[in-house]
């Protein structure tokens, strides 16, 4: 079942194969020997601050590889750690696809979408970090890595367009005053479509990682993945100047909707106001502080920490409404609420980019994964992790929507994590999943997060869609060299991509199609969607100019290293958090002084 029994570090001979009364006296151990249960780690290290004044004790902690045994208490630390780390980013879609600038769905269907997202997220993760080989073949299921697995951010700009156009045609209801009503079969819609073109990274799974980056190289997956950050950053923002509803456009800014996020809300005010952009600012400080005083545990969880200041300040000013919360069922699951799937024509076509995209950025960001692993980065198990990854995206991906949820693809943030605290066990990956289901399991949690203002929302959303942007410039800058020929490719790209996003709607009266044909409607509709969402359009511009325009020789003359970036450079977050950190390799070669105890690795 699972391929990595062996050990990740270097040992005398060969190890015998582990019998039942084996793992039964390790389990035993684990839990009633003090080795077991604590062990000699140095927790404070977790802890110390970087305050200024300070004497600065040149240290580090051990490196737990992939195997290697660490105590239970240690292990359930950082899985904590993990799963705040990669809460955000895990429910922010739902509650975006859910919120005003999307279904526009009722307060318990929002809270329900958090609470199933969490739970989905640490389900799908311990798919990836088991790892199960397929009967007489030689395909496996998940990377036997701390791969975690969280809901897509890509999907975001495609499924806000969709519902628009969807409120538009009719597919939605509209008040009689336009308002939008609840959009539960817009958001079914969604979910079904998904579940469809989620069988193209299945197919793409079973092709060589070299194929797969020869088609879709940094030139194209860069300025994708940057135009979805700042595609996203649209949504963000408006949030942190009071919502993204009907609030946030003068011209449906009335009645009800006067105030933000209404009229009924506690300490409601216009959109754009100070007081908002003050409450968001709170969170957007707070990170920075983080990052530049905080102890390697608050770092990588500096995002939550943000909100969580956020919080208390809009708490004790008066514009936190906890009615929500009250009114939450205490344990939700799975299937508490379900809505009607359905195949939305237009959908196909870019969800099918954006899945393309999504297994492209799952190679890279299972590479960044082996890196900070200290596993090998090339060979047949390298390959073989990614194909076990990109085949269990695929099927998370149909499992997620009959679960009700977006796609749900692997994260890359947390790699940041691995390497601050130089740990890649599997058993903090558990730990993480243990934590991410406990908490989807009590709905208060999630009607917490929903009931946190906008404007705080906001200022935390808009910093990790910014992430998104840098990480898409990231793949850019180390996935390719800056030649004529690869400047001019982005220029032509970044055309569509950006003119789509500053001039939304551009393209809505290309068509003046006006029949009752609905299949060629639903076609027009398709392309429309397309060509507004814009980072399609770029990824199609950029593959195809990559494949036609030739290498110049004068490019290359000269140049000693001159070779195209293989995978290893790609390093791409699909969905990212804040955490600070350095490659748990850097400082190996410096005297340091260990804080506990842990066996010799290396790459595998």
């Amino acid at each position: 079942m699972d391929e990595d029994q062996a050990p990740s570090q270097i040992v005398p001979g060969s190890i015998p194969k582990k019998t039942i009364g084996d793992r039964a006296r390790s389990i035993k151990n684990k839990f009633t020997t003090k080795e077991g249960l604590i062990g000699t780690y140095d927790y404070a290290f977790l802890f110390r601050p970087n305050l200024p004044f300070m004497k600065k004790v040149r240290q580090n902690a051990p490196f737990f590889g992939l195997n290697d045994k660490m105590p239970l208490l240690l292990a359930l630390l950082l899985g904590l750690q993990h799963a705040i780390a990669m809460l955000a980013g895990v429910v922010t879609p739902p509650m975006l696809m859910s919120g005003a600038a999307g279904a526009n769905l009722s307060l318990a269907e929002q809270q329900y979408l958090v609470s199933t997202a969490l739970i989905v997220s640490g389900t799908m993760s311990m798919i990836q970090i088991t790892r199960f080989h397929i009967y007489k073949t030689r395909y496996y299921i998940g990377t036997g890595l701390l791969s975690v697995v969280g809901i897509s951010f890509s999907i975001i700009p495609v499924a806000q367009g969709a519902l628009a156009q969807m409120y538009q045609n009719g597919y939605c209801p509209l008040a009689a005053d336009g308002t939008k009503l609840p959009c539960p079969q817009g958001y079914g819609a969604i979910l079904g479509t998904s579940a469809c073109c989620a069988l193209v990274v299945i197919l793409i799974s079973f092709l060589p990682p070299k194929i797969m980056l020869k088609i879709f190289p940094p030139i194209v997956t860069g300025p994708t993945v940057m135009l979805i950050g700042v595609k996203l950053i649209q949504s963000g923002f408006k949030n942190w100047m009071g919502g993204s509803g009907p609030c946030a456009s003068p011209s449906t800014a009335t009645g009800f909707f006067a105030l933000c996020p209404n009229v009924a809300a506690p300490n409601a005010l216009p959109w754009g106001s100070a007081q908002y952009l003050g409450l968001g600012f709170s969170v957007f400080a707070t990170i920075i502080l983080c990052e530049r005083f905080g102890s390697p545990i608050m770092k990588s969880t500096a995002v939550i920490l943000g909100l969580l200041v956020g919080c208390i300040i809009s708490g004790a000013t008066g514009y936190f409404d906890r009615s929500g919360i009250d009114s939450a069922p205490v344990v939700s699951f799975v299937w508490v609420k379900t809505f009607p799937l359905s195949v939305y024509g237009p959908l196909v076509l870019p969800l099918l980019a954006v899945y393309v995209i999504c297994a492209t950025e799952t190679i890279g960001d299972i590479t960044a994964t082996c890196d900070v692993s200290r596993l090998e980065v090339e060979g047949r198990t390298y390959e073989s992790r990614i194909q076990g990854g990109v085949l269990a995206d695929g099927i998370n991906g149909i499992l997620a929507a009959l679960c009700t949820i977006s796609p749900a693809t692997t994260f890359a943030q947390n790699n940041g994590v691995i390497a601050l605290t130089r740990c890649a066990n599997r058993s903090a990956g558990y730990a993480c999943c243990f934590f991410l289901i406990i908490m989807g399991l009590f709905t208060k949690f999630a009607a917490a997060l929903i009931a946190i203002p906008s404007a705080v929302l906001g200022g935390m959303t808009t910093f990790l869609f910014a992430s998104v942007a840098v990480s898409g410039m990231a793949i850019i800058t180390k996935g390719m060299t800056f030649s004529r020929r690869n400047r001019f490719i982005l220029t032509a790209g970044l055309v569509w991509g950006y003119g789509g996003i500053l001039v939304s709607g551009y393209f809505s009266n290309v068509f003046t199609y006006s029949g009752d044909n609905k299949a060629y409607q639903g076609l027009l509709d398709a392309i429309t969607l397309i060509m507004e969402t814009g980072f399609a359009v770029t990824a199609a511009m950029c593959i195809f100019l990559n494949l036609i325009l030739p290498e110049e020789f004068e490019e290359v003359e000269g140049e000693e290293d001159y070779a195209p970036r293989d995978h290893a450079t790609i390093t791409h977050t699909k969905e990212v958090s804040s955490q600070g950190g350095e490659s748990a390799r850097d400082n190996d070669s410096e005297d340091i002084r260990p804080v506990g105890e842990a066996s010799m690795t290396k790459r595998e």
